[in-house]
């Protein structure tokens, strides 16, 4: 449990979770009824507020509109057979969000309202986290700066906010990747790191010219010679090799996923090689070829586990073996669900059970 802290909680007078059917779930469209606001002014939290969802306010020189000041986090809450709220490594995402804000320049978010505020929203809200295999309810903690002025600085005051959405399965089938190597997603000494907003902005220009090739994603590749991988659009990725877990180290480049460091920590548990090393195309695209390779897959909050079908190369697209349940992919993605919705017992600590 994190320290208590008092919020100041204002309920909907109805809810409207009669719009929301838990058999046809379309990612980030559908919002829980609350969210929370705090803000830091002059250098200190204010009481945070839980508020009915809606939409807010604002002027427009808000310094995040102009200068790019914000971070955000994704992560899942589940339900066990009980009935009782799961969340999954909410420090761990904590963490890595204040890890963001000390790059850009923002203000540190207290554990008490980062996670005592996740905590109330899903007590006032839980009826809206959905059960089935792939569904649960999408946590969305962001920041932004929140200064009324027109010049480069980092702001002196911040908005931080947490909304909640159901979601179900991201992916309907496998997408069909392209290796990118013209475009780059960070270079070494940037933001790459971090979970900030500017990191996806700057990825849809590319992404949009391979949409229009016919892929789903973008295999990215290092900034200085294209040769090794790194991430696959909002997703960390993974390879297995001559039966072993590979994936890229993480690096000022790369994010340090939680979901990556869940199944890297799985497959080690089940015994399973792991290596965390550069992987060079030439080495994936050849091992398709070979039989080498036989299971190329993205890992991240959203996706969960997400297989890829296809990855384009250089105009040709290399196909991959189909899945079965004794893929790696599929046996790590059973384990990963049974730990987050408590079917197996949690020996990692990760499931945080919030108190109804």
């Amino acid at each position: 449990m994190t320290e208590t802290l008092n919020f100041d909680v204002t309920t909907v007078t109805e809810s409207r979770i009669h719009q929301f059917d838990p058999n046809n779930i379309t990612f980030g469209s559908l919002f829980t009824d609350h969210m929370l606001v705090a803000d830091y002014i002059d250098g200190q939290w204010q009481t945070p507020k839980i508020l009915p969802f809606g939409d807010i306010s604002y002027n427009p020189a808000l310094a995040s509109l102009h200068y790019g000041q914000a971070i955000f986090e994704g992560m899942k809450a589940f339900k066990n057979d009980d009935d009782e709220v799961l969340m999954f490594r909410p420090q761990d995402n904590w963490q890595r969000f204040n890890i963001s804000a000390e790059r850009m320049c923002m203000a540190q978010v207290p554990e008490e309202i980062f996670i005592g505020g996740l905590e109330e929203l899903l007590r006032l809200d839980a009826a809206w986290v959905p059960k089935g295999e792939d569904n649960s309810l999408y946590l969305r903690p962001f920041m932004i700066s929140s200064d009324v002025y027109l010049g480069v600085r980092p702001s002196q005051n911040y908005r931080f906010m947490i909304i909640m959405s159901p979601a179900g399965q991201y992916y309907s089938t496998p997408p069909k990747v392209k290796v990118e190597t013209e475009f780059i997603r960070a270079a070494p000494g940037g933001v790459g790191y971090a979970k900030c907003a500017g990191n996806y902005a700057s990825s849809l220009y590319p992404a949009k010219l391979a949409q229009e090739q016919g892929y789903t994603q973008l295999l990215w590749t290092d900034a200085i010679e294209h040769k090794y991988f790194e991430e696959s659009g909002t997703m960390n990725v993974m390879f297995v090799i001559d039966g072993k877990l590979v994936t890229p180290a993480v690096s000022s480049t790369i994010l340090k996923g939680v979901t990556r460091d869940s199944l890297i920590k799985l497959a080690q548990s089940m015994g399973i090689e792991v290596e965390e090393r550069r992987v060079s195309v030439e080495e994936v695209i050849s091992g398709i070829s070979n039989g080498t390779v036989t299971e190329v897959f993205g890992a991240g909050t959203a996706v969960v586990v997400s297989p890829f079908a296809a990855i384009g190369y250089e105009g040709e697209d290399y196909v991959l073996p189909a899945i079965t349940e004794q893929s790696l992919s599929s046996k790590l993605k059973k384990a990963l669900n049974d730990v987050r919705t408590g079917k197996v017992e949690d020996t990692f600590g990760w499931v945080w059970k919030v108190n109804a």
